[in-house]
């Protein structure tokens, strides 16, 4: 009976409703399931296209980049090429400044020597032969009328070994006035020197006119190092000297005269020259007029000491040499000595007490 009043009570509308209910909830799951499909796909989409967009930005980017780090490359490039051009100019600047430098000491000394050449022989003028015949008597047993000194400055050098194959050659005893910081590369002459009988005298270890002659304290530092550098090599004790330029240089402020006063309180004693080759500049004289420079005023002097110099460059020196000793051998009442301590000096200055 219940049934069949729930049968009736049931209206065709309420069969059509519940006949078509099912229907309807599918399709709205379906069109939710399409609908968001769509909704992952555009997001999918979406984040391609910004992922696509960050990878494009980022490549723009780094081009970027790479094209500033080519200009800086450029740049550093054109920097160290100008650092480097700088410093080439910088450094044949230096190179200048220091054959400047050299050049003015060499034309200094070569004036020097020029100027003391001409004093001195205007002195021998003036005063007669007094004061040479002093040193005609410093070397007993020498009764020749005319006694000549070779003297060899600035070295040892590549010629030493040539120049004391000539001296051997001719008999010839002469003495080389060295360089400390020059013989460290040539010790073995420095023995050949005293080993073959030449004196062995010191022109000081610098031979730098500004630290030399700063101070007495200065130049007895330089001198102390190369007295005990040429004892030490050689075992002989130097006690001869010539002073760069000369006792008469105007390159040193203090006066030479202490410079002689301490080297004559250390038992040493200095010598000048009355004779120059003219060979201490840059400019290379010929051999011919090296000759006539060394020879030509022999006959005036009872003593000459003729300067001369022993290095690489003088290459017009070694080749006069044979001649300048057979002129002076083939004078008459000539002998050619080696300086020794007991030889009265040839010197430009008047530097003791007695002198004034």
């Amino acid at each position: 009976m219940s049934g069949k009043k729930r049968s009736e009570e049931t209206t065709p509308e309420d069969t059509a409703h519940l006949s078509h209910a099912p229907e309807h909830d599918i399709s709205e799951d379906k069109i939710s399931r399409v609908g968001g499909g769509k909704m992952q796909r555009r997001l999918r989409r979406y984040n391609i296209r910004m992922l696509i967009a960050s990878v494009a930005i980022l490549m723009a980017l780094c081009a970027v980049l790479l094209v500033r780090i080519q200009d800086l490359n450029g740049t550093i490039g054109n920097m160290a090429s100008q650092i480097a051009r700088l410093t080439g100019v910088a450094a044949q600047q230096q190179e200048e400044l220091e054959l400047l430098r050299t050049l003015t000491e060499e034309l200094s000394a070569a004036l020097e020597e020029k100027l003391s050449d001409g004093g001195k022989e205007a002195a021998g003028k003036k005063d007669g032969q007094a004061g040479e015949k002093s040193v005609e008597a410093s070397t007993p047993g020498i009764t020749a009328a005319h006694k000549v000194y070779l003297t060899f400055d600035d070295g040892p050098s590549d010629n030493t070994e040539e120049v004391l194959e000539i001296l051997d050659r001719y008999g010839v005893k002469a003495t080389f006035f060295v360089v400390g910081n020059q013989a460290e590369q040539e010790e073995e002459m420095l023995k050949k020197i005293v080993e073959a009988g030449h004196t062995l005298g010191m022109h000081s270890y610098s031979h730098k006119y500004s630290e030399l002659y700063a101070s007495v304290e200065s130049f007895a530092e330089d001198f102390t190092k190369m007295q005990n550098y040429l004892e030490e090599v050689t075992g002989v004790k130097s006690l001869v000297y010539r002073f760069p330029g000369g006792s008469s240089n105007t390159i040193s402020e203090v006066d030479m005269k202490e410079f002689a006063r301490y080297l004559d309180g250390q038992g040493v004693c200095f010598f000048d020259w009355n004779i120059s080759s003219g060979d201490g500049g840059s400019y290379l004289f010929p051999a011919e007029t090296l000759i006539e420079n060394c020879t030509k005023n022999v006959s005036k002097y009872s003593t000459s000491v003729i300067l001369m110099h022993d290095s690489a460059s003088k290459s017009t020196t070694l080749e006069a040499l044979p001649t300048i000793i057979e002129t002076i051998q083939a004078m008459e009442d000539t002998v050619i000595l080696p300086i020794t301590a007991e030889t009265s000096p040839v010197q430009h200055i008047k530097w003791q007490e007695n002198e004034g």
